[in-house]
């Protein structure tokens, strides 16, 4: 005899299976969805991203152009300038430095220029000579002694006669026998070769 409890239990109808069946496909559709998304995400697949990502950051390093060497590497291999003579050197500087517009400074600039060119002399013996000779004025002019009766009359600061002044003129001076600096070397470089220096110099000469 059939049990009374088992004729309670009814049977699903086929629109239920049919649900119910749809229901258990769409779970197992999204757990498998969810399994390729981790999957995807996993460490085999970003080793492979950036394994492809590799040849085009290292194209982007090699497009870069090269750094310029420094600029104490360039200057190092440039060859070091050669230096000037020392009397080359002498010249330079009596040319560059100042020297007041006075008689003191035309004696210094005189005298540096004497000494890049080993013309003997010095301060006290060229200020001597000069105040006996113009009393400090390049414009001074004899127009009475001797050299003027035969037209050539001694001008300036150490009263110089126009030929003497062109023999003993000191290359790097102006050629003028006016300008009291040349005045001053060239009858410097006269007394150096007529009587050893101007400090020997003590009257006319």
């Amino acid at each position: 005899m059939p049990d009374s409890r088992l004729s309670t239990l009814r049977r699903p109808t086929l629109r239920e299976s049919i649900t119910g069946a749809v229901a258990a496909a769409g779970v197992v559709a999204v757990c498998a969805s969810s399994a390729v998304s981790v999957a995807d995400n996993s460490v085999p697949s970003r080793i492979a991203l950036i394994a492809d990502q590799q040849p085009v950051a290292e194209q982007a390093q090699a497009a870069q152009p090269a750094p310029e060497p420094a600029v104490e590497a360039v200057a190092a291999a440039l060859p070091a300038p050669e230096a000037a003579p020392l009397v080359e050197q002498a010249e330079m500087r009596a040319a560059t430095a100042f020297y007041p517009d006075n008689l003191h400074g035309w004696i210094s600039q005189a005298l540096d220029v004497m000494h890049a060119n080993g013309i003997p002399g010095s301060y006290e013996s060229i200020h001597r000579n000069i105040m006996r000779e113009s009393t400090g004025n390049p414009r001074a002019i004899n127009l009475y002694d001797s050299n003027a009766a035969a037209g050539i009359p001694s001008k300036g600061l150490l009263q110089v006669i126009d030929p003497t002044f062109a023999k003993f003129h000191v290359p790097g001076t102006p050629f003028d026998v006016w300008d009291p600096v040349a005045n001053i070397v060239a009858a410097c470089n006269y007394a150096a070769h007529t009587y050893g220096s101007m400090d020997n110099v003590h009257g006319a000469y």
